[in-house]
C-alpha cells in the first residue's frame, strides 16, 4: 500500500507541482471557451474542469494523463443547452458518467487493441492541426504586440530548458507565462488577456442536484447526448492514455479509465459543471513539463480553482499571447513528423488510413468520426489483405476420375468467392475430395461457400468428400451448414 502511494504520488514531487502549475494557467483560457463553445457560463467549464481534474487523480487509470472540459465534449452540448437549457445538460452529464462506469465494468477499454497504430498516428496529427488551428483567432487582426509577444513565448519555451541549471529545473512553458504576463503589465500592453474570455467565478462550487423531472421524458431528452459523451468522452480518453503510454514508456488500466472518467463526470455534474474527458494538448503539456504522477494531475486542478477563486484579478492579467505560444508548442510537439517522413516508406494502406483520420478530424472536428472512418478503412484494408493469402490448388489422379482439391488459408468473407472459383464445376469426374487441414472457418459466409460448392459439385453428378476440418472449424460448419443435411440444397436456395 505505502510502496503503491509513494510511486503513484510521491515519486516525482518537483515535476509534478510545477508541471501541474502550467497545466492550471493553460486550463483557464481553454475552459472558458469550452463553456462559450457549449453556449453555458464560464464558470460552468472552469468548475468543471477543476472537478474533473481532481476525481480523475484518484480514480483513473492513466497517471499523469490530465482530463477536464473539453471541446469535443462541448460540441456535443450545443443543441442541448440551446432547447432545454443548462439543468439538462447537468442531468446529461450524470447519465453520460453512469453510462462510462458501466462501459469500465463491460471492459470497453480493452476494445483499443482493435486500433491500429495508424489510426493513433493520424488522431495525433489531427489534433495537432486542431490544436494550431484553435490559436488563429488569436492571431488574425491583432496588433504587431501580440505577434511580438507570441514570438518571445515561443524562444523562451525552446532556449529556456538550454540555461544552465534553471533550465533543466523549472518548466520552460510556465517561465514563458509569467514572464510575458509582467513585460505585459509593466509596459501595459493594450493586449488580449485571460480577463477578456469571460467572467472568472469568485465563489467555491457548491454540490446540487439537476432541477428536471424525473421521468420517461426527461430521459428520453438528455439519453442520445448522454450516449454521445460517453462514446466520444471514452474514446478521446482512450486514444489519449494510449499516446502518454507511448510518451511515458509506461501501461496503464484502460477499463479502470473508463470507470474513472465515469465517475469524474457525475461529480462535475453534481458540482454544476459539464461533462468532459482526457485532453490530449494539456496531457502532452504536463508531460512535458515533467508529470508523471497522479499527483501532476490532481495539482492542476487545485491550483486551477485556487487561481480563478482566489487570484482571478492576476490570472485575468495573462496575456493570450503567452498561451498561445504554450498551445503552438503542443502542436508542434504532439504532430507526428515522422508520419510525414515515412510516407515513401510505410504501405499504401497504412497512410490512406492515416491520411483518412486526419481529413475527416479536421474537416468535422469531431474525433470520434475520423477515428471511426480509420477503423473501418483498416479493417477493410486487413480483411482484403488476409483474403489474399487463401490458395486452393488441386490434383488429379492417374484414373482421372478423382480430384483432391486443397485448400490453405484463412476463409472468411473476403476470400470466399477466390474458394468458389477454384473449382471447377463443369469437370466430368466421378468423386471430389476438398482437404481442409490447412484452412480455417470463421464465418457463416465462409459454411455458405462451402455449401455452394460441395451442393453445386453433387447437382454434376459427383461424389464429394470433406475432410481436415480443426475442431472450431468444424464447429461452426456443423451448426450453420447444410450440404450434410436432408433437403441442404433446398435449404441453400432459400438463402
Amino acid at each position: 500500500m505505502l510502496q503503491s502511494i509513494k510511486h503513484n504520488w510521491l515519486s516525482n514531487i518537483r515535476g509534478d507541482v510545477l508541471s501541474g502549475l502550467v497545466v492550471a494557467l493553460a486550463l483557464i483560457p481553454e475552459a472558458i471557451a469550452f463553456s462559450i463553445i457549449a453556449g453555458v457560463d464560464p464558470k460552468v467549464g472552469l468548475y468543471a474542469s477543476f472537478c474533473i481534474a481532481v476525481v480523475i487523480a484518484f480514480v483513473g487509470g492513466r497517471p499523469g494523463m490530465i482530463s477536464a472540459a473539453t471541446g469535443a465534449m462541448a460540441l456535443l452540448m450545443v443543441t442541448l443547452v440551446k432547447n432545454h437549457g443548462l439543468e439538462y445538460l447537468l442531468a446529461a452529464t450524470l447519465l453520460c458518467g453512469v453510462l462510462q462506469i458501466i462501459a469500465g465494468y463491460l471492459r470497453l477499454g480493452s476494445l483499443m487493441r482493435f486500433v491500429s497504430r495508424s489510426v493513433v498516428t493520424g488522431f495525433v496529427n489531427a489534433l495537432a492541426i486542431l490544436i494550431f488551428m484553435a490559436q488563429l483567432p488569436e492571431l488574425t487582426n491583432v496588433t504587431w504586440h501580440v505577434y511580438a509577444m507570441t514570438a518571445a513565448g515561443l524562444a523562451i519555451i525552446y532556449l529556456f530548458p538550454y540555461v544552465p541549471k534553471l533550465g533543466k529545473v523549472i518548466p520552460s512553458p510556465l517561465v514563458c507565462i509569467l514572464s510575458m504576463t509582467a513585460v505585459a503589465m509593466y509596459f501595459g500592453l493594450d493586449i488580449r488577456t485571460v480577463a477578456d474570455m469571460g467572467e472568472l467565478p469568485d465563489t467555491l462550487p457548491v454540490f446540487l442536484w439537476p432541477d428536471v423531472p424525473l421521468n420517461l421524458e426527461t430521459l428520453a431528452i438528455i439519453f442520445p447526448y448522454s450516449a454521445a459523451l460517453a462514446v466520444v468522452g471514452l474514446l478521446e480518453s482512450l486514444m489519449t492514455a494510449t499516446i502518454v503510454d507511448d510518451l511515458t514508456d509506461t501501461t496503464s488500466d484502460k477499463n479502470r479509465e473508463c470507470k474513472g472518467q465515469g465517475v469524474a463526470n457525475i461529480a462535475a455534474g453534481m458540482l454544476g459543471g459539464m461533462a468532459g474527458c482526457a485532453m490530449i494538448g494539456q496531457s502532452v503539456i504536463n508531460v512535458k513539463s515533467g508529470g508523471r504522477t497522479r499527483l501532476s494531475t490532481l495539482v492542476a486542478g487545485v491550483v486551477l480553482l485556487l487561481l480563478v477563486v482566489f487570484l482571478s484579478d492576476w490570472v485575468g492579467q495573462i496575456p493570450m499571447a503567452a498561451l498561445v505560444a504554450v498551445m503552438i508548442m503542443v502542436s508542434i510537439g504532439t504532430f507526428s513528423w515522422d508520419s510525414v517522413r515515412n510516407l515513401r516508406r510505410y504501405p499504401l494502406s497504412t497512410n490512406i488510413v492515416m491520411v483518412a483520420t486526419v481529413v475527416v478530424v479536421v474537416f468535422t472536428h469531431n474525433l470520434a468520426y475520423g477515428v471511426l472512418v480509420g477503423v473501418l478503412l483498416a479493417a477493410l484494408f486487413f480483411a482484403n489483405k488476409v483474403g489474399h493469402y487463401l490458395s486452393v490448388s488441386s490434383e488429379l489422379n492417374e484414373a482421372a476420375d478423382h480430384r483432391t482439391y486443397t485448400v490453405a488459408g484463412q476463409m472468411f468473407f473476403s476470400s470466399a468467392d477466390k474458394f468458389i472459383n477454384a473449382f471447377d464445376f463443369k469437370e466430368a469426374i466421378a468423386k471430389v475430395t476438398i482437404d481442409l487441414r490447412r484452412a480455417h472457418f470463421w464465418d457463416i459466409t465462409a459454411v455458405a461457400a462451402l455449401d455452394k460448392v460441395v451442393i453445386k459439385l453433387r447437382r454434376e453428378g459427383t461424389e464429394v468428400d470433406v475432410l481436415g476440418l480443426n475442431e472450431a472449424s468444424a464447429t461452426i460448419v456443423d451448426r450453420f451448414g447444410v450440404h450434410d443435411k436432408p433437403h441442404g440444397a433446398d435449404e441453400l436456395i432459400g438463402h
